[in-house]
């Protein structure tokens, strides 16, 4: 899906989970204030120390942060309490949020302005260019679902969703392990049913969206029935996104 600029970064295994969101959260933070100690963090994000300790771990590992000593006095007997603080590659990241947020805005306006089926339209025309490039990625691929599946699955690699496409007993599954416009989608879900609905006319067959990143799942997992139980479905029907954790 191209809502943002083509610079997908790579798969973060995190995204979407409960720890990548409260990560997510964090940067934000130190983005907004420049730097701020745990302590610091931990009030303004409702956690306990344990928690944003844990979390600021896993970010300095990851190289998201550093630190430097806060300067101040010294708390107690200890040393000064240190500031963590965004590395530039963290930063460079968080640029691609500030087009999220313009994303989102100018989808809210186009609601706004020309209700739901013009969202609906926009998310169509932006998915149709990724359709057109996926299509001529997979010729040759042949006609049997699976393996346009797994033709579509390195072809959406090469475009930096992280997808695979495995065999199960009720068909396939097309999994996706990154999505570039998560959080403009967990708004607009348009995003999500303009993409399935390509996946279903590349695959050549009906399909439904299990789960979804946009959704708070750690993958966009899509249903592939097998060929016998949906012969002769017509493609072009809509497709779903059927939840099964409820």
């Amino acid at each position: 899906m191209e809502l943002l600029p083509e610079s997908v970064t790579e798969a973060d295994p995190a995204a979407g989970t409960p720890d990548g969101r409260t990560r997510d959260k964090i940067t934000q933070l130190l983005l907004e204030r420049g730097g701020a100690t745990a302590a610091e963090v931990g009030r303004a994000l409702g956690l306990s120390a344990a928690g944003i300790r844990r979390h600021l771990d896993a970010l300095l590992a990851d190289g998201d942060v550093t630190t430097r000593s806060s300067g101040g006095a010294p708390r107690g007997r200890g040393r000064p309490a240190k500031v963590f603080l965004l590395t530039d590659a963290a930063r460079l990241r968080c640029g691609t949020h500030a087009y999220d947020n313009i994303a989102s805005a100018a989808l809210r306006f186009i609601a706004a302005r020309s209700g739901d089926q013009a969202v609906t339209e926009f998310a169509e025309a932006q998915v149709s260019a990724l359709e057109q490039r996926c299509r001529a990625a997979m010729e040759g691929a042949g006609d049997d679902p699976m393996a346009r599946a797994e033709a579509l699955a390195a072809v959406l690699t090469d475009e930096g969703y992280a997808a695979n496409a495995t065999t199960i007993a009720t068909g396939g599954q097309l999994c996706q392990h990154h999505c570039p416009v998560a959080h403009v989608a967990a708004e607009f879900p348009q995003l999500c049913e303009a993409e399935t609905a390509v996946i279903s006319r590349l695959i050549g067959t009906h399909v439904q969206r299990l789960a979804t990143i946009a959704h708070g799942d750690g993958v966009c997992t899509t249903h592939i029935p097998s060929s016998a139980g949906h012969a002769g479905k017509n493609i072009s029907k809509k497709n779903s996104t059927v939840r099964t954790d409820r």
